[in-house]
């Protein structure tokens, strides 16, 4: 009896030393802690916890719309058209964005289903970045109140584009195009300060402002369904978004900003791309 006593306290002290086990890990791995359960006829059985899966990296083909930012401006600054980027993320006219709003950007993506919008702090609703402000309420005479209210006027007819380009302002060319070069790709010309800067050619004002990195004061002209033009550097825009402007019109005043130097940066796009203004312009 005492020999069968002795075999069965050395049976269960060596159960209750296996019980637990040191957790295993290898280097450059997350560590893994293992549990151990009893299994059929008292059996010990040793199950890995799962591993932790680490976090997605932030893709590159996608861009999270500033307060300021346009339809127009990013797809400047990601070398597309405005239907390719609206294509992308399904945006129809009027073509609105918003603060916190994921975009996609790539090149190759094509009808790809819309991102979400992240929640603004506070929960409230984004503020869209495309506004239309209201026209001012215009008291009628009563002797004119019958009669009738005329249509909302075209554009000019001034302000279309026909095909012919002047030069946006008079200077030096000081860097021409370079079709190799990385970051922008338009053409400096030199002047002085508070130079008149002009519409190289009739269209549309569809930005104006200072959100694009490395363009200081901005505008940008829509010519056609292809084509667009650029000036940055400017001192002072006299043009908003929206407006209409007909080819030799003083859009701007040239300046230094976000540059080292007075001038203006000049530059045609046409299908989103950069082409040599010098193909367009007159000879000077």
């Amino acid at each position: 009896m005492r020999l069968l006593s002795l075999a069965l306290l050395l049976a269960v002290m060596y159960g209750c030393s296996s019980a637990a086990r040191a957790p295993v890990s290898t280097r450059g791995e997350q560590p893994r802690h293992e549990t151990t359960v009893s299994g059929p006829g008292g059996a010990v059985v040793t199950q890995p916890a799962r591993t932790m899966s680490r976090p997605r990296a932030s893709r590159s083909d996608q861009y999270t719309v500033r307060r300021g930012d346009t339809l127009y401006s990013v797809a400047w600054q990601h070398g597309l058209t405005v239907g390719e980027l609206a294509d992308q993320n399904r945006i129809h006219p009027p073509y609105t964005i918003y603060p916190g709003q994921q975009l996609r950007v790539s090149e190759a993506a094509q009808a790809a289903a819309p991102v979400r919008i992240q929640p603004l702090p506070g929960n409230q609703p984004p503020e869209p970045v495309v506004v239309t402000a209201p026209k001012p309420e215009v008291s009628v005479p009563k002797t004119a109140q019958q009669r009738p209210v005329p249509a909302k006027s075209s554009p000019p007819a001034d302000a279309a584009f026909d095909g012919q380009w002047l030069w946006p302002t008079r200077g030096r060319v000081l860097r021409g195009f370079q079709p190799d070069a990385t970051g922008k790709k338009g053409i400096d010309i030199g002047g002085h300060h508070a130079q008149p800067v002009k519409a190289a050619a009739g269209g549309r004002v569809v930005y104006a402002g200072s959100g694009l990195v490395g363009y200081g004061r901005l505008i940008i002209i829509k010519h056609n369904e292809n084509l667009l033009s650029a000036y940055g550097h400017n001192s002072k825009l006299l043009v908003a978004e929206g407006d209409h402007v007909k080819a030799g019109a003083m859009i701007a005043k040239m300046g230094n900003s976000g540059t080292n130097r007075t001038a203006l940066y000049f530059e045609i796009r046409k299908d989103g791309k950069p082409v040599n203004p010098m193909h367009y312009l007159p000879r000077n």
